[in-house]
């Protein structure tokens, strides 16, 4: 399989200093890659080391709208559409709160299976406007679907929010489908796609999607902390008025100007000073999902998922695992989610053997299998050892209770 892997050669645009690991955390931090890791050095050094603030003069002051732009086919939007900047939290207060302004309503619909970090904003964001947030009950594995939302929305909703794929178990929501619904009662679609975008064909702009936030540290491999993407379709973008008027948004940012003016286009969703020794490393990774592109990704994608779950059912349903991700991969997104009452121990046990999952409260392990680098042989040797720390009982020697980062 790894033979006949037409992506096989992206692995090597990657740094791995260790071969011997097994990652499979991609869908949380993926592997930084060796283009990024040059970019960032050349920054570090030439522009600012020599250029300093003369550097500004060059590509760093266009770079949020720039990456944009790359990034944009891998989304399925159009050029001036998408903008990198700031962190997925505050693009999704700025454009829910902009959305709730534009509608002239006040209520905001999300699920019980969003990001809660998403349901935080979210719920201050419709508080904010004398407003709430409706939740709408998700069945854990397979996520949220039309018919679950249907009942919640009426004139007094003016956004829908969800996250495209499932942060837990990798449920892949009909995006399509349920912001036609959204349309239908008047409200504007508003989509987080942290777990899709790099793995999985979104088709904004081929679905109407009104907004959409996401992050690049993920399958797009921008690095710790990389900064975010916020997309508005181009025909929104004059229309909505965002929350946090920033320099770098406004029409002419060097007349410092007391008064604030937004700029024409995508740029006025911006606020401060983009980072950008992050966006280097961003703009390395994005550019290597759009030169492997979307649907080459994405077969692999659901080839290693489907290889996981097969593997999964021959070793692993017998030693008291559960499979907590659609099986149809139609409704699947990157990650495969295993659930075992003692996942945090299983987790710990196989971080000692160098396979890097990672665990979600209460008894989730999560396997990111990022098409770019992760190999079938990868998870073949993965689920050879948690056969054995499961077989064996070896994970018992780990704390039952978790402990820092998960």
């Amino acid at each position: 399989m790894d033979n006949a892997d037409p992506l096989a050669g992206y692995r090597d645009r990657f740094s791995i200093l260790d071969p011997d690991l097994i990652y499979l955390d991609g869908n949380s931090l993926g592997r930084p890659t060796r283009d990024g890791v040059e970019r960032i050095q050349k920054t570090l050094h030439e522009e600012w080391g020599r250029g300093l603030i003369r550097s500004w003069r060059g590509e760093w002051i266009g770079l949020p709208e720039q990456v944009g732009d790359v990034l944009a086919p891998v989304v399925g939007a159009a050029p001036g559409e998408t903008l990198i900047t700031d962190q997925t939290s505050v693009n999704l207060f700025k454009l829910a709160s902009a959305a709730l302004a534009a509608t002239g309503r006040t209520d905001i619909v999300s699920d019980s299976s969003n990001f809660p970090s998403d349901l935080y904003v979210l719920d201050a964001v419709a508080h904010a406007a004398g407003g709430q947030l409706r939740i709408a009950s998700a069945d854990r594995t397979t996520g949220p679907t039309v018919d679950d939302l249907g009942p919640l929305l009426d004139e007094h909703v003016g956004v829908v929010s969800l996250s495209h794929v499932g942060f837990k178990t990798g449920a892949l929501a009909d995006l399509g489908a349920i912001t036609a619904s959204a349309h239908d009662t008047g409200a504007l679609a508003l989509w987080d796609l942290s777990h899709s975008a790099g793995v999985v064909p979104v088709g904004l702009n081929g679905h109407n999607v009104d907004l959409a936030v996401g992050c690049t540290y993920k399958y797009l491999n921008g690095g710790p902390g990389a900064p975010a993407f916020l997309y508005v379709r181009h025909d929104l973008q004059e229309h909505l008025a965002t929350p946090i008027p920033g320099w770098f948004g406004h029409a002419d940012m060097f007349a410092f100007d007391p008064t604030y003016s937004p700029a024409a286009g995508i740029r006025r969703f911006a606020a401060g000073t983009p980072p950008i020794l992050a966006l280097r490393g961003a703009e390395a990774g994005i550019a290597l999902s759009a030169k492997a592109g979307i649907a080459a990704t994405r077969a692999k994608s659901v080839r290693l998922t489907e290889f996981l779950i097969t593997r999964y059912d021959a070793s692993l349903a017998r030693l008291g695992f559960a499979l907590g991700s659609p099986r149809d991969p139609n409704q699947r997104g990157g990650h495969v989610s295993l659930l075992h009452p003692d996942a945090y121990p299983i987790t710990q046990a196989l971080i000692d053997r160098k396979v890097i999952p990672d665990f979600r409260a209460p008894d989730t392990i999560r396997l990111g299998l990022a098409p770019l680098y992760t190999t079938f042989t990868d998870v073949w040797d993965a689920v050879e050892v948690i056969t054995d720390v499961v077989a064996s009982g070896a994970y018992r020697e780990y704390p039952a209770e978790p402990e820092g980062v998960t």
